[in-house]
Order: structure tokens, then C-alpha cells, then sequence
């Protein structure tokens, strides 16, 4: 499968095309979206049956060195704000080592840094979960859901940035038409989105070009 290719941030993600029934069995999830609740909490989109890697240029590690490690799988199982279907899911991929990437660092203005927890599927880490979570007390909090696969939230300098694959019909698995990448910053208690840019795939040739939507959406 193609990792996704890192786009320029650009406003919330509507994934259009058709949709890829092949990875929803692969990804064993149907997940219901909800709107926003208390606590700034935002839940991005709606169930969908599309698929895709995370994005290559992210590694699976703290971006800052000395902070103090979270337990990820902790925060997600406990987490009444995650849906079922990706508590379920989540199990070890081998021994103790589950799908999951962890992030560090500033996106609310906190004193402590922010924690971003990707959660992926073990054969192909395809993105079925994406959340932030914001330092309160002694514990944290969700300020941002997104769990409409193939999701994969990242941080860019302090803004978050998720990035979703779109198919279109007659699409296969590795081959999307295009990328949506959603930039939201942190305003007041919540994320608000200040920009979206979509790509289209070349269809000819080598598949790994990239050809880019006219105008971008601000």
C-alpha cells in the first residue's frame, strides 16, 4: 500500500469519491462519528470504509526527548470518547506491542505538551483513529477525535494537521485519486480549522506523481 505523501496545510474534512470496501474488512471497523461535546472535545466525520498507511515522514516516537511517556493504550481504552468499535480493535499486534503512534508536543498552549495517539491496524497501519489529548491536573483530557478511515493526525509547528486519503469510484486499495489535508489551530477551548488543501493523484504513468487541485480552499 502507499504511504500517504505529507501535502501543505490547508478547512473540516469532507472526503469525497466513492468508497473502498475491500480495506473496511481489512480495517474490521465501522465507526459512528459525533459531533463536538464538553471539554472542547471535536469528533471528526462519519464512518467511511476507505483505507490508507500513515503518512511515511512520521516516525513512531516522541518528537521531544525528555517528555514523560504516556501510557497511549491506557488513555484509549479509558477514553468514553473513543467508540467501541476502535477499543475493540485495538489489540497487540505481537506480544505487547500495539498499533499505535504516539506524538508530543505544544498545540493548546498548555503547560505541559499536548499528546496526539494514532491507531492504526497491524497489517498495513492503516490510520482508524486519530486524538489529541490535553494536559489537565494530573491527567488528560480529548480535545479532538477523528475516526473516519484512513485518518492520520500529525503536528506542524503548533498547529495539527490530519490528512485522509480520498477514492473515487473503481479506485484500488493502494491507489487513491487524491488527498485531503485539514490544518486546525487551537482558539479559545477547541480546534478550529483554518485551512484544507486537496491533491489529485496523476492517473498516468507512475502512480507516485502527484498532480495538485486548482485553488485551495482558506
Amino acid at each position: 500500500m502507499r504511504s500517504l505523501r505529507q501535502a501543505a496545510p490547508a478547512r473540516p474534512a469532507l472526503i469525497t469519491g466513492g468508497t473502498v470496501t475491500a480495506l473496511a474488512a481489512a480495517a474490521g471497523l465501522l465507526l459512528a462519528g459525533c459531533d463536538a461535546g464538553s471539554e472542547g472535545v471535536r469528533k471528526e466525520g462519519t464512518a467511511q470504509t476507505q483505507s490508507a498507511a500513515k503518512p511515511s515522514h512520521v516516525a513512531s516516537a516522541s518528537a521531544v526527548p525528555t517528555q514523560e511517556k504516556v501510557d497511549a493504550i491506557k488513555l484509549i481504552k479509558g477514553d468514553p470518547k473513543v467508540s467501541d468499535q476502535v477499543k475493540k480493535n485495538l489489540k497487540p499486534c505481537t506480544k505487547n506491542e500495539y498499533p499505535v503512534d504516539v506524538i508530543y508536543g505544544q498545540l493548546t498552549d498548555g503547560s505541559r505538551n499536548d499528546v496526539v495517539i494514532n491507531v492504526m491496524t497491524c497489517a498495513d497501519s492503516i490510520g482508524v483513529g486519530s486524538y489529541v489529548y490535553r494536559a489537565k491536573g494530573d491527567s488528560y483530557v480529548n480535545v479532538f477525535a477523528a475516526e473516519q478511515p484512513p485518518v492520520y493526525a500529525d503536528i506542524d509547528r503548533r498547529d495539527l494537521q490530519v490528512t485522509r486519503e480520498v477514492y473515487g469510484p473503481g479506485d484500488a486499495a493502494c491507489c487513491a485519486s487524491g488527498r485531503d489535508v485539514m490544518t486546525y489551530h487551537w482558539s479559545g477551548n477547541e480546534f478550529r480549522e483554518t485551512g484544507r488543501t486537496h491533491t489529485d493523484f496523476s492517473k498516468v504513468g507512475n502512480n507516485d506523481k502527484e498532480l495538485p487541485s486548482v485553488g485551495t480552499e482558506g
